[in-house]
């Protein structure tokens, strides 16, 4: 998305990053020098219905590799059993990124601002039984007073330090991978897509985790440092982070059930 103002494709058409005086308020990375990452997706549906890339979902179940999903409203209801069951993982969470994604909140007022949130994140309560604590504003466009009033409602703005791009149809799973391990850094907030609109992001994301594990990174959830934390037992020593989960099904089995 990203690195400037590239042609973006499908929901973040027209993106524009540029945060101004505000940005000091909205969460980057994570509040650490260990070194972690935060896995995040965004799954928004603007239009026409979308649903999760599965290339994307099932590495990363099978791996039980902890992510987070920006999800819109709208993508929520036109998916809600994969939400549901994914919501039942103690490795993943569900988060806020408005009801119909519009580019252009940075352009709305307060109110406006607010029934955006208010209603994605009643969609994501019914979905998953938990209200969301993050807020990711669609592209990144946000003006101070709808910060203001987002934070207000007690939600943390969370974006990201850089961008991958994966959006764009001409980047190739090279250049995601190389632009990934050119930029990465401990507490870094990873942003990908997960609902098709990450066009190479299913062929390069094995690769992009595979390295960073050998470089010795581990994976973790945003609320396993900001916010309120998803109980999780978070190993000390292993390269991965592979939460504990009792007598649940596996994790993509659940989603395979829900699916169906």
């Amino acid at each position: 998305m990203w690195g400037g103002r590239l042609a973006f494709v499908a929901c973040l058409v027209g993106a524009n990053f540029a945060a101004g005086a505000v940005a000091a308020d909205v969460i980057t990375h994570i509040p650490t020098n260990d070194r972690v990452v935060a896995l995040t997706f965004d799954a928004c549906e603007a239009g026409e219905k979308m649903s999760f890339d599965r290339t994307i979902l099932d590495y990363l179940l099978e791996r039980e590799i902890p992510f987070t999903v920006f999800a819109s409203g709208r993508f929520v209801e036109s998916n809600e059993a994969d939400i549901e069951a994914l919501s039942g993982l103690d490795f993943v969470d569900i988060e806020n990124h408005s009801w119909s994604h519009p580019n252009t909140m940075d352009r709305y007022d307060p109110a406006r601002v607010v029934h955006q949130v208010e209603r994605a994140g009643q969609a994501i309560l019914e979905a998953t039984g938990r209200m969301p604590q993050f807020f990711r504003f669609p592209a990144g466009n946000y003006n101070k007073e709808g910060l203001s009033a987002v934070e207000a409602m007690g939600y943390k703005v969370v974006h990201w330090r850089w961008a991958s791009g994966d959006p764009a149809r001409s980047e190739s799973a090279d250049r995601l991978f190389n632009r990934t391990m050119a930029n990465v850094a401990p507490g870094d907030i990873l942003i990908f897509h997960i609902n098709g609109r990450g066009y190479h992001t299913g062929e390069a994301l094995p690769r992009v985790i595979e390295q960073l594990e050998a470089d010795g990174y581990r994976f973790v959830l945003i609320s396993d440092y900001i916010g309120r934390p998803h109980p999780r037992e978070l190993p000390q020593t292993t390269a991965s982070v592979r939460p504990k989960r009792g007598n649940r099904l596996s994790a993509r089995g659940v989603i395979m059930q829900a699916a169906k």
